[in-house]
């Protein structure tokens, strides 16, 4: 007997006395010695053995001597050591005799103790040997009256429902209760039931009222049965559902002996009994179950060589390996989703803190539980933004923030809606939709699906898919997506859709609607240089089988791949070119032309130039505005801004307008906007009142074999234009953004971030936009603002004022090469 056991063993013999309603007597104050209990309470009328420490030991000795009668009081488990004795104990303990005093088989002491009657403690009147405390003590005082009665009926009723459904609870035990009459003894007797706490059996003891008292076991039983009722149902059900799956089992194993006997015993038998556990181990939900067990019946009944056979055998294999209810998800750490984030990438401030918004949000809602998470879920996240700036990278990071598994499905050039929703089970050869196909992949139904390049779903006689994603993507309808292969519904609400697209002007209206846009812009240079030195660097050299202590590429050299070989929005080519250096160096290392011994090898931009050859952009603002008539501007594309040089000419001959550089209607509008504002403007200006009579004015925007469109170039062509017919030069360290009207109002464009980071990665420091747009350069990055300079102006008259250099010395407007200045074949 161990001392744990000592403690807590109790007897269930208990004396029994007759109801008597003693009359109140006067308090006597005493002294016992007094024995501490450290988590555990003894009740009058109940007999328990304890184990004693060595003060409880000198205690029980003492008792022992004095008459057998000892104070038994609780310590409380919050009471600090050091406090004194008085506050360490509870107030309220119990009179006992000592029964039987003696030594336990592990040498310790312990105690048999019979409880009499509650007691107030006082003071401590000794502390060593052993404590002795003044007391009160406080027999219970019993009116019969009918409420008493009729609660004490009660509490048997409430105890004997619970004993019923406890089990192993014999007949005597039972009877015992039931025959308790006094009212405070049946209350304390129930004090030793194991479904009480320490705190509830300490406040049954402090309990001097007994009618209290016994509303408070009244109370403790009612909610006992109602938890051991509820605990007997899913018993029963549970060992109903166990003997008809074992029944059903046994079954079985007489229909295969049957059919072994009479030589019908085939391996098609044995297929269906694995198909059919596989299906029992699916965790199917009841409408699939039903659908399941509909097809299996059927295919027991096909021929093995019938085609059907296949097609039905197909489907419920299909069926049995989906993941209809396993979820792997973690619970949401926005510390460590911030962390995992800021380790994948740099910079990205405001899509980080977005992301971490939704993140919380989920977070918070799956606090509030399933039903209000399904009454409001949060929309499909959609990452627009140029190549290479980090949209995949980023769904790759928030699935492992989440401990989920990722999923990405490319959806460039996708024409066929069947390649999402699934072919109909009719057609041979027939399979689920991709959703499904990769559910079964990832393995779990809460993956982190991204659709990458959304914007690239194409539409043909086939079907439209960007319409088949309405019902994937629709937070209120997913939960009952249904692919055609599969007839039935299956849950994607706790699949984490995200979606990627260099552009979403192509996206269809109703899927837009669907998703909420966080655009990327491209990256500064700076913050390209921090990507190489932290990411791209040392993945390379290990993709290139170079260890760090071999090669080490200079901040110079990533800058001189920046601005001469890959003037891009993102970091892919960044990444492609410093792995063509890389390659150098090991081809160098193998074929010993780099000293071992010399290491690291050390790659600089000279080595950069030697490796990747001739650069492949330079900064041509300065040197290609060099006469009147060329203006620089500032377009979009789906890579990124850039800037764009806008040439005019006049030329004496009949009035005519030309266009040239494969522009759209809007940029042809524009120009002829354009012209008519410089006309209305001549004399303003100081052009001839019939220049515009007697000259051809031709537009031309170079790289002509790129479409261009867009109304954002209308105050670049209006400047060039002034530029040409005025012998003006344009300021080359200028470039502009802005649409016009006739009335030479400028008006607000789209794509100013990344038209500013164009600008800022060509070198020019100073941007003409217009006024309603400043409010979206707040969206700049704090280095791209602190270098550059934004004026904003309201009309065209602004513009050519500060775009437009004084009128030079001389009128030529064209430069004529000098013989030396000109090569020829034999220089």
């Amino acid at each position: 007997m161990n001392d744990e056991t000592l403690r807590e063993q109790t007897t269930a013999e208990s004396e029994q006395t007759s109801p008597t309603t003693p009359s109140p007597e006067p308090e006597v104050v005493e002294t016992l010695p007094l024995i501490p209990l450290e988590g555990a309470v003894v009740f009058p009328y109940i007999v328990v053995s304890l184990t004693l420490d060595e003060l409880g030991a000198a205690a029980a000795e003492a008792a022992a001597r004095e008459g057998r009668q000892v104070l038994l009081a609780a310590r409380r488990p919050d009471a600090p050591a050091d406090a004194p004795i008085t506050d360490q104990l509870f107030s309220v303990g119990v009179v006992a005799r000592i029964e039987q005093i003696g030594t336990l088989p592990n040498g310790a002491s312990g105690v048999v103790v019979r409880g009499l009657v509650r007691a107030v403690l006082g003071e401590a009147v000794q502390t060593t040997p052993y404590l002795r405390f003044r007391f009160t003590r406080r027999p219970d005082v019993v009116e019969r009256t009918p409420e008493l009665e009729q609660l004490m009926v009660e509490v048997h009723a409430a105890i004997d429902a619970v004993l019923e459904l406890r089990p192993g609870v014999t007949q005597e035990i039972r009877n015992f209760v039931r025959s308790i009459d006094d009212p405070g003894h049946l209350a304390d007797n129930t004090g030793y039931s194991p479904d009480y706490t320490f705190a509830e059996r300490q406040e049954l003891l402090e309990t001097f009222d007994v009618n209290e008292r016994l509303r408070k076991v009244l109370a403790f039983y009612r909610k006992q049965f109602a938890l051991l009722e509820v605990q007997a149902k899913l018993r029963q059900e549970v060992q109903e559902s166990a003997a008809r799956q074992q029944r059903e089992f046994y079954l079985r194993q007489q229909l295969r002996a049957i059919q072994k006997e009479l030589g019908e015993d085939t391996s098609e038998a044995a297929e269906l009994d694995d198909l059919r556990q596989k299906l029992a181990a699916a965790d199917l939900p009841e409408v699939a179950r039903k659908e399941a067990d509909r097809e299996l019946n059927r295919l027991a009944r096909i021929n093995a060589s019938s085609p059907e056979y296949q097609m039905v055998r197909t489907y419920l294999e299909w069926l049995a390996e989906l993941p209809w209810n396993k979820y792997t998800g973690q619970p949401i750490d926005i510390a460590f989703a911030r962390q995992v984030l800021d380790e994948d990438h740099h910079g990205l401030q405001k899509v980080k803190e977005r992301i971490l918004e939704y993140l919380a949000v989920k977070q918070r809602r799956a606090a509030l539980g399933e039903e209000n998470l399904r009454a409001n879920r949060e929309p499909i996240l959609a990452f627009v933004g140029p190549p290479g700036v980090g949209k995949t990278s980023l769904g790759q990071s928030i699935a492992r923030a989440l401990g989920r598994s990722f999923v990405r499905m490319s959806l460039g050039g996708v024409r066929d809606e069947a390649e999402l929703r699934g072919f109909r089970r009719t057609y041979i050869g027939s399979q689920p939709g991709r959703i499904i196909q990769e559910l079964r992949r990832a393995g779990t139904a809460d993956p982190v699906i991204l659709l990458d390049e959304i914007d690239k779903l194409g539409i043909d006689y086939r079907g439209d898919p960007a319409a088949a994603l309405l019902e994937v993507l629709d937070p209120e309808q997913n939960h009952t997506f249904t692919d055609h292969y599969l007839n039935l519904p299956f849950d994607l609400s706790r699949v984490l859709f995200l979606a990627t697209a260099n552009t979403w002007d192509t996206v269809p209206p109703a899927l837009r609607d669907r998703m909420e846009v966080i655009e990327l812009s491209g990256y500064i240079e700076d913050e390209k240089v921090q990507i190489a030195q932290i990411h791209l660097v040392p993945r390379q050299l290990r993709a290139n089988g170079l260890r760090p202590e071999e090669a080490v590429v200079t901040e110079e050299a990533i800058r001189c791949i920046i601005n001469e070989y890959t003037r891009e929005a993102g970091v892919r080519n960044l990444e492609r070119s410093i792995g063509a250096v890389l390659r150098k160096v090991a081809r160098r290392l193998s074929e010993g032309e780099i000293d071992p011994a010399n290491t690291p090898f050390v790659v600089d931009a000279a080595f950069v130039r030697t490796a990747l050859g001739r650069p492949r952009f330079t900064n041509e603002t300065r040197e290609r505005i060099d006469q009147p008539g060329v203006a620089i501007g500032l377009v979009w594309t789906p890579v990124g801004g850039d800037i764009i040089f806008v040439e005019a000419s006049a030329v004496e001959g009949k009035k005519e307008l030309t266009i040239t550089g494969q522009l759209g209607e809007v940029m042809r509008e524009s120009a002829e906007a354009a012209l008519t504002y410089v006309r209305s403007r001549a004399r303003s200006l100081g052009i001839e009142p019939d220049f515009f009579e007697t000259h051809a004015i031709h537009i031309h925007v170079p790289a002509g074999a790129v479409p261009k469109d867009g109304p954002s170039a209308g105050i670049t062509m209006a400047t060039a234009l002034a530029s040409a017919a005025t012998g003006r030069l344009v300021r080359d360290d200028i470039a502009m953004t802005g649409e016009i009207s006739l009335r030479g109002r400028v008006l607000p464009i789209g794509g100013i971030k990344e038209k500013a980071l164009g600008a800022h990665r060509a070198g020019i420091r100073t941007v003409i936009l217009p006024r309603r747009n400043l409010i979206d350069l707040d969206d700049l990055p704090p280095a791209v603002s602190a270098e550059m300079t934004f004026i904003p102006v309201d009309t065209l008259d602004e513009v050519l004022s500060i775009a437009l250099l004084p009128p030079a010395t001389t009128t030529d407007t064209l430069t004529v090469p000098q013989r030396s200045d000109v090569l020829t074949p034999a220089s």
